[in-house]
């Protein structure tokens, strides 16, 4: 597919607005039943478009995450808090030691939100030093994690401040990602769009082979 003529077409037709649109792409599925084919999905962008709000579970304070919750802290806080917390925070990320005690407090509600610290994506620290965090944190802000709910995936791939070739660059390695995530691949793909925050949407057509 050809996002770059879409996205040059896209910027014609959108209005300036006082504020940096986010450019969204939007995969419709057909023969895809959500209800019945949970699908969960980590898509690694190759160019980092938003800061992720990303909060620890540590042995130790450190000022290199958003917010720490220490061992100490872990047997002070309540599910209650946690859950405020899931509202705040895009990811959540833990030392491997930590892990068991985690699960067994706040599992069931950092499950639910999809938020459990994720040793997939780097989440889960086997060692906790500045630049295990700071691997951490850099490698979990290029990923958007989308949960199937519904016929339709909505994914935020960039700003539209940013140069057109790297929003390109994300979409194709976007729609790559969840084509190969889905059951029957290109198959259960409908139509493609993109579209800024405010305008209206673009489909993207299919190349000729």
């Amino acid at each position: 597919m050809n996002f770059s003529e879409e996205l040059q077409e896209l910027r014609k037709k959108s209005k300036k607005r006082n504020f940096d649109q986010t450019l969204d792409l939007i995969i419709n599925l057909k023969n895809f039943d959500p209800r019945r084919e949970a699908l969960s999905i980590f898509v690694i962008l190759p160019n980092i478009s938003k800061k992720k709000n990303i909060c620890a579970f540590l042995e130790h304070p450190s000022k290199t995450v958003d917010y720490v919750i220490t061992k100490e802290d872990i047997d002070k806080i309540s599910s209650k808090d946690v859950k405020k917390l899931v509202k705040e925070y895009d990811f959540f990320i833990a030392n491997a030691k930590l892990m068991p005690k985690i699960a067994s407090k706040f599992g069931k509600v950092l499950g639910s939100a999809g938020k459990m610290p994720d040793p997939k994506i780097g989440g889960v620290l086997a060692q906790e030093t500045d630049e295990t965090i700071s691997s951490s944190i850099k490698k979990i802000s290029s990923i958007v994690k989308i949960r199937l709910k519904e016929a339709s995936i909505k994914i935020g791939i960039g700003k539209e401040s940013m140069f057109d070739e790297d929003l390109v660059k994300n979409a194709d390695v976007a729609l790559e990602t969840i084509i190969k995530a889905l059951p029957k691949k290109e198959i259960n793909v409908r139509s493609v769009l993109l579209k800024f925050t405010m305008s209206p949407p673009v489909k993207i057509k299919k190349q000729k082979k």
